[in-house]
């Protein structure tokens, strides 16, 4: 899975929605992002790459195979876990390929706790790029203003604002 998310995919892939690469990942990946999710799969978190794999399992493919459903957001708790275990145990900072960095904080991206998103500015800036942290920021002023990220709400049944739908539909 490694291989084929950054060699296969092209980055475009990675943040465009695209029911295609959406049904691509749930040929190739359903199976697997089922037992990740189940817990099924916690002997990959003993080494950095098998433990980044998971990470993408958790807090990629989910997002590919359940978009904008409740369960697309069901490996977030484990993969922030690991993405903090990563940092602790310095895989992050061994990790020579900017791509493979930035998947491992991602988790900190998706975060809706502003104090992880926070945290994961200065990690984005060190070691990914200013345009990644730029989201993060841009992901803590939706945190500030709401509490939450209004794009979730309709997967995650929650009632949006006035001010939320606004957002939702760009106007100031």
């Amino acid at each position: 899975m490694i291989s084929f998310w950054f060699n296969d995919c092209r980055p475009w892939q990675w943040f465009c929605r695209s029911s295609a690469f959406d049904e691509k990942v749930r040929k190739r990946f359903y199976g697997l992002t089922e037992q990740a999710i189940a817990g099924e799969l916690q002997s990959w978190e003993t080494e950095p790459c098998s433990a980044l794999a998971l990470v993408l399992v958790l807090d990629q493919f989910t997002r590919q195979l359940w978009r904008d459903q409740a369960h697309a957001y069901s490996g977030d708790p484990r993969a922030l876990t690991l993405c903090k275990r990563a940092l602790d145990l310095g895989w992050i900072a061994e990790e020579p390929e900017r791509p493979r960095r930035q998947f491992w904080l991602m988790p900190m991206l998706h975060s809706e706790d502003p104090e992880v998103v926070a945290a994961g500015i200065p990690l984005m800036l060190r070691w990914v790029d200013g345009a990644t942290a730029e989201v993060a920021r841009s992901n803590l002023n939706q945190l500030s203003r709401f509490g939450r990220y209004p794009r979730r709400n309709h997967a995650l049944g929650r009632t949006s604002t006035l001010e939320e739908q606004r957002f939702l539909k760009g106007v100031p």
